[in-house]
């Protein structure tokens, strides 16, 4: 049995990516597409929103020269892109889905709509949530909040590429700790980079769980939305 009816999948850009520098991976995508389909099939109603660091990122940008929120506009422009490929990949696999975003481009995607997105989700068709919050000077973190908040998610599901929250970074020091559950209080505390502030702190005024959990390994998202209790879970 399912242990949650709606989710929000957060993944950012740099997962699509495999071992490439850039740009997206084929083979990855697929693996990706069928991991969300194989939950989707459980009778799930799923919303997904992808990072765009893969092709651009706005804080590098304005590093270089670009205009900060020239540079946040051209990442949600690249958030567009993998939701594309998302989107196309899942309906590869027989998943109907809808693209909307928070930047009007009426030839590509719907506009962002509350109410049309929950109608999306309840006749079983995965909504992709492009342009992050269409604002610049927000991540696709805060994007992912906002969306599980206003869907009425029932948990936000962070992909990464480790297992869960850490005191450090894992990937650099092999003494690492990992929290099995911590509160969003102590998340803000410790400053530990799970999220961005705005995102922890919109997620713990609404009282919205999030578990942090390894994409890469095969069958962990099932194995969640079935009850297992792995990775690392957030709630207040």
């Amino acid at each position: 049995m399912i242990t949650y009816k709606r989710i929000l999948l957060k993944l950012s850009g740099e997962a699509l990516m495999g071992n490439k520098q850039y740009g997206i991976d084929p083979e990855v995508l697929k693996v990706f597409s069928s991991e969300v389909a194989e939950v989707h099939q459980l009778g799930v109603q799923i919303g997904i929103v992808l990072g765009g660091g893969n092709i651009f990122r706005g804080i590098q940008a304005s590093a270089h020269g670009i205009h900060k929120v020239s540079g946040d506009q051209m990442g949600m422009l690249a958030t567009v892109i993998n939701s594309i490929a998302f989107q196309n990949a899942l309906e590869e696999l027989g998943v109907e889905t809808r693209l909307q975003t928070a930047i009007k481009m009426e030839q590509i995607a719907e506009p962002l709509i509350r109410k049309r997105a929950i109608r999306h989700l309840e006749k079983n068709r995965v909504v992709l949530f492009g342009a992050g919050t269409g604002n610049p000077y927000f991540t696709t973190d805060t994007a992912a909040a906002l969306r599980a908040v206003e869907i009425e998610a029932q948990m936000l599901i962070k992909a990464t590429r480790v297992d869960g929250v850490y005191d450090s970074d894992p990937e650099k020091n092999p003494n690492a700790i990992k929290f099995n559950r911590i509160s969003y209080k102590q998340v803000l505390e410790k400053d530990l980079r799970v999220m961005d502030h705005t995102a922890i702190t919109l997620c713990n005024e609404n009282k919205l769980p999030m578990s942090v959990i390894n994409i890469n390994k095969k069958g962990n998202l099932r194995s969640l939305i079935m009850g297992e209790n792995f990775g690392t879970l957030i709630s207040d």
